[in-house]
């Protein structure tokens, strides 16, 4: 089965073109939602997450808070990797687990921080969202209700642009409307399909 992982800087449109693919049947994995699986009240990943920041973290069910947290590690990069240390062997293993179970042609990985955790070795080809930084920063705002200073400081975790599209195998440009997306999935969904086809052939 071809690997196609998706990924591109906050605010780019990855949950919008994960769900145009999906609209394709195609199989979609995304780490965002695996993480607010693994970080629900009880889970095992809360708990360790709530020992390592204290009990300050925890919403009122007693899940994570992941606002407050997001504002912590943003600001503090050896919280940020010890956050990472927890959870991302825990997303890379249940990916894993769910692409085992499928029966498709291909599927889709949705890894915002595919290139930086230096997960590529999970996929054959990455497909980048791409927007330029204002209008990332503009409908991070819209979206999530924080300042710039803070989306800047989101931004600045993350790879740049220019390095970002240098690591693509395909690009998706997320600046125009929805019929102009659906149009770029089209014409992406047709080529990943012949290239299962061939690498399928070729066993």
């Amino acid at each position: 089965m071809l690997r196609i992982g998706l990924t591109g800087g906050i605010g780019s449109g990855k949950s919008t073109i994960a769900a145009l693919f999906a609209a394709q049947d195609v199989p979609v994995i995304d780490a965002d939602v695996i993480a607010r699986q693994l970080t629900l009240p009880g889970a095992a990943a809360t708990i360790q997450i709530l020992q390592t920041f204290g009990p300050g973290f925890a919403d009122t069910h007693g899940g994570i808070d992941r606002q407050r947290l997001a504002q912590h590690i943003f600001s503090d990069r050896k919280a940020r990797a010890r956050l990472e240390a927890i959870l991302h062997p825990l997303i890379r293993s249940e990916m894993l687990h769910q692409m085992k179970n499928l029966d498709a042609p291909y599927c889709l990985l949705v890894i915002p921080l595919l290139i930086e955790a230096g997960q590529q070795d999970m996929v054959d080809r990455i497909l980048v969202v791409d927007v330029d930084e204002r209008t990332q920063i503009t409908r991070v705002a819209a979206r999530d209700n924080r300042n710039e200073a803070e989306i800047r400081a989101i931004l600045s975790t993350q790879i740049d642009r220019v390095q970002r599209l240098k690591m693509a195998d395909d690009r998706i440009t997320n600046t125009g409307d929805l019929a102009q997306l659906k149009a770029q999935v089209e014409t992406l969904h047709r080529k990943y399909l012949a290239s299962a086809l061939s690498q399928s052939s070729n066993r």
